[in-house]
């Protein structure tokens, strides 16, 4: 092979080149022979340059160019020429000129490639995953990686100048109650003893403001055994701080300087701050969830006071349960009977027990219990709904509050992409507050902390029921996705073991579990606050990808599988019996 010397990026081809000798290195994007004339786009991560090959200049090069096909990886010297008139690529950065080439040298040939590189959306994703290293070559991927990177070097930044020290803390850690199902490893020189991957740094970072930190950051690897979706992986990037002697108020301000940044430098997008502050139970009431997209004004509202008298069996019987009837109004929109059956498929294949709809038509009230409806309808519905009116259409779902608001919430969702309600020139980015300490597991039969046991309450909340205790916790929103959450921590221990004992933690537990940490709040521990962004998240949301995956380098498929490497894959028995496990 030839030595090289590579001189410049293909996509950093300026008017300053013209007439100058260069060498360039990169990828076979596009191969066209034009009879006497080959051209070729040629790819590397700064863009495309458009090199030719003319025999009548270099007829060994141009014999060569004659066996390139794509993605061949090869290194080109010649002049740079400006293009013919008419010649030009205006959609390309480097279109105003050309590469003629009379030296070339393939470092490396290409087989056929199991997809095209610029069919890559249309492939499927597992293929796409197996051959990760390859789709990573496209554009648009590269491009996020690149954001991505960026992101993160504006947060170093940013956070640098507000005083925190960029501090790592350890990937194996202790298995503890905390939280979200954990990834264990088997430790082989204390056998039968397991370390768990951390869920988040959370005991570390505030361990770190008993060490008198008082400004830490990280970008954090996290590992959650949870079952996946777009938005989640197994593993996953947050960025992570924690802040002593602070109030609530203090941290979001942090945040809020940080996204600031972010979205002027990043999207050219300037944010008015302060941001806007939603009570959790204002999000849950007209949206049915804690992470609403406000892009759009599809409400829940409480319509249980028009059927207060129904004999609709099973409207009657969910009121007379104390459950409620809520209702979304969509809006001057043509529904067919088609359509509005789908809907109410959609709505049950989401969990819900049912869906019924009435059509407010010019002549009449539609419904497939029009029969039962009351001839004063529309006056009822109009004192929930104000502007209910022809051409309106109410979609409504009855029983307990909770899991009823969830479900109105989830078709909210989906009204708002079919329908075409979402703004997407609107950024919507607020942060809801007052959550609930604690919540229900139906299905353990015990309560358990909303956010994690370390969160601390609000004002005298000892004598509160558990249903009513607020957290001092604050969830950052964009677009309808919870891009961070964090609070103010508990710093004493006996408030700590107050807590733990409300989560049903006997004495035994938490000193097992949390012993140390319950010792530190007895050694000089600070008040101190944190919060935790998602940055695949963040990155997905700006850059407009339907999943994190298209912007973690090498993601695991839904299942949480890498196709690329086989992964995860069985062990050897031999090896399992160095670390004391025993094949079931």
């Amino acid at each position: 092979m030839k030595p090289f010397i590579r001189t410049t990026g293909c996509g950093a081809i300026s008017q300053e080149h013209v007439e100058k000798r260069i060498t360039l290195c990169g990828w076979v994007n596009r191969r066209r022979d034009h009879g006497n004339l080959i051209f070729i786009d040629l790819r590397d991560r700064s863009g495309l340059m458009q090199i030719v090959f003319d025999p009548a200049h270099a007829p060994q090069a141009h014999t060569s160019a004659e066996q390139i096909r794509n993605e061949y990886v090869i290194s080109v010297t010649g002049m740079v020429q400006e293009r013919l008139t008419g010649t030009n690529n205006p959609d390309l950065s480097t279109g105003n000129w050309e590469l003629h080439v009379d030296e070339i040298t393939i470092l490396n040939t290409a087989k056929t490639l199991p997809f095209q590189l610029d069919e890559g959306s249309r492939v499927d994703e597992e293929l796409r995953l197996r051959y990760r290293y390859l789709d990573l070559r496209r554009p648009e991927i590269m491009q996020h990686l690149a954001l991505r990177h960026a992101i993160v070097a504006t947060m170093r930044q940013q956070l640098y100048q507000e005083n925190f020290y960029e501090i790592e803390t350890p990937i194996l850690t202790k298995n503890t109650a905390e939280g979200a199902r954990e990834f264990l490893v088997p430790s082989r020189n204390l056998r039968g003893s397991w370390y768990a991957l951390p869920q988040s740094p959370q005991i570390y970072k505030q361990l770190l403001m008993a060490s008198g930190m008082e400004r830490y950051f990280q970008i954090a690897r996290c590992f959650r055994d949870e079952d996946l979706r777009a938005d989640r992986q197994p593993e996953f990037t947050q960025l992570d701080m924690e802040l002593s002697f602070v109030t609530e108020a203090d941290v979001m301000d942090v945040i809020e300087r940080l996204i600031t940044r972010i979205f002027k430098e990043h999207k050219q997008q300037e944010i008015t701050l302060p941001l806007p502050r939603m009570d959790f139970e204002t999000a849950i009431q007209k949206y049915g969830s804690d992470k609403p997209d406000l892009r759009f004004a599809l409400e829940i509202t409480d319509i249980s006071n028009v059927f207060a008298d129904t004999t609709i069996s099973f409207l009657k019987n969910t009121l007379s349960a104390s459950g409620q009837i809520g209702a979304l109004c969509v809006k001057n929109h043509a529904f067919s009977r088609s359509e509005l059956e789908q809907w109410v498929s959609k709505a049950q294949q989401n969990g819900a027990k049912g869906l019924l709809w009435i059509r407010y038509q010019e002549d009449k009230i539609d419904a497939p219990v029009a029969k039962f409806l009351p001839e004063d309808l529309v006056q009822r519905v109009q004192k929930e709904i104000p502007d209910f009116t022809i051409g309106d259409t109410l979609f409504i779902m009855a029983g307990a509050f909770d899991e009823t608001w969830e479900q109105l919430g989830r078709l909210r969702v989906q009204f708002g992409h079919a329908l075409r309600l979402i703004d997407q020139t609107k950024t919507s980015l607020f942060w809801v507050v007052n959550f609930p300490m604690f919540e229900y597991n139906h299905d353990a039969k015990r309560w358990a902390a909303r956010h994690h046991p370390f969160t601390a309450p609000q004002g005298e909340w000892e004598q509160m029921e558990m249903k009513d205790i607020k957290a001092r916790a604050y969830d950052l929103v964009l677009n309808g996705v919870e891009l961070g959450g964090g609070s103010i921590r508990i710093h004493d221990a006996a408030t700590q073991s107050k807590i733990f004992s409300r989560i049903d933690l006997d004495q035994e537990e938490m000193q097992r579990h949390f012993g140390f940490l319950l010792e530190a709040q007895e050694l000089g521990f600070p008040p101190h606050g944190g919060i935790a962004l998602g940055l695949d998240r963040l990155i997905m949301l700006l850059t407009g990808a339907n999943s994190i995956r298209e912007v973690i380098a090498f993601p695991k498929t839904q299942s949480g599988a890498d196709p690329m490497l086989q992964a995860p894959t069985p062990v050897d028995a031999k090896k399992l019996i160095e670390y004391g496990i025993k094949k079931v």
